[in-house]
């Protein structure tokens, strides 16, 4: 117990002597009698001056020392930096204008006209007369030779390919006309009270010939009203189904789509309107319907196609000249 006191008394006496001497004593002013005086003359000369107190003596702050000077460029860099920048070259002046001239070529002088002269033909010498043996020789080899081949005429094709054929015979049907490949007008037909239109047929299956009518008016309706509707997209040629017509049905075995008309093997009669009513045209032949064409003025070369359009609208401006069917 006794030695902690003493510790602690130890301990206090240190932190005092530590704090009297942190504590700063001001210093005393000189007290010498010749600052006195000097100090009692500025009194007097200024006069009564007021009491003061003694000025406490701050710590003097060390000043920093100046930054060093920045290091000044070489004198060249200096020059450039002030100088103002180059200025670039003015562009150069335009060309003056010219003209394209063209040295012209030296054309050689024209030959000087030559004077008129007259052909001269030297007069021919008289040819020597030859024996008779050697004439006789001659005979024969051109005999031997042959005729040269005469020249052939080239045929007209609005002609006849028969000379001498007439264009009109006898009407083989009675809407027919006395023209070839020509038949009466609708008008003329219904005049004639002509109204029904019969033919020739085979069965394919049963193989029995029979007559066909077709009613004039309600056949030729619908041939009128498919080429009105359809003329502009068939570009001059015939559709499939004029090409591959739909056979009626037999009337003896009930078989359908398997009775094909009767063709005549001579063109002048083949009966033309039966086939138009119908949609058969197609059942004929290309030399046929060629045959058509030639005698009503067509033109008649091409695929079977473009022949048989023809054909179709040729009957067609035949029964009624005022329809859709030109060209």
């Amino acid at each position: 117990m006794n030695n902690n006191q003493k510790d602690m008394s130890n301990n206090d006496q240190e932190i005092n002597k530590k704090r009297k001497s942190n504590i700063q004593i001001p210093r005393k002013f000189p007290s010498s009698e010749d600052d006195d005086n000097d100090f009692l003359a500025l009194s007097l000369s200024f006069g009564p001056a007021a009491a003061t107190r003694p000025r406490l003596l701050h710590p003097t702050v060390p000043q920093q020392p100046p930054p060093p000077p920045l290091p000044q460029p070489p004198m060249q860099l200096q020059t450039l930096l002030t100088q103002p920048p180059p200025q670039p070259p003015p562009p150069p002046p335009p060309p003056p204008p010219y003209s394209l001239y063209m040295t012209p070529i030296p054309m050689p002088p024209p030959p000087p006209p030559q004077p008129p002269y007259a052909i001269y033909m030297p007069p021919q010498p008289p040819l020597p007369q030859q024996p008779a043996g050697t004439q006789a020789v001659q005979r024969q080899e051109s005999s031997t030779v042959g005729p040269s081949r005469p020249t052939r005429n080239r045929r007209n094709p609005s002609q006849s390919s028969s000379e001498g054929k007439p264009e009109t015979v006898p009407a083989p049907f009675p809407w027919a006309t006395t023209r070839l490949a020509t038949v009466h007008s609708i008008d003329y037909l219904l005049s004639n009270e002509m109204s029904k239109i019969a033919g020739e047929v085979q069965c394919k299956r049963c193989e029995k010939q029979f007559e066909m009518e077709f009613d004039l008016m309600e056949k030729f309706k619908e041939v009128w009203r498919f080429i009105a509707e359809n003329k502009s997209s068939m570009h001059d040629r015939a559709p499939p189904v004029w090409m591959n017509p739909v056979l009626p049905g037999c009337k003896n075995c009930g078989q359908e789509n398997c009775v094909k008309p009767i063709i005549s093997e001579e063109k002048e009669s083949i009966n033309w309107l039966f086939l138009l009513l119908g949609q058969l045209l197609g059942c004929c032949t290309l030399e046929q319907l060629k045959y058509f064409c030639k005698h009503t003025k067509n033109h008649r070369t091409g695929a079977k196609d473009r022949v048989l359009y023809l054909t179709y609208l040729g009957l067609c401006k035949q029964l009624d000249p005022d329809g859709p069917f030109d060209r």
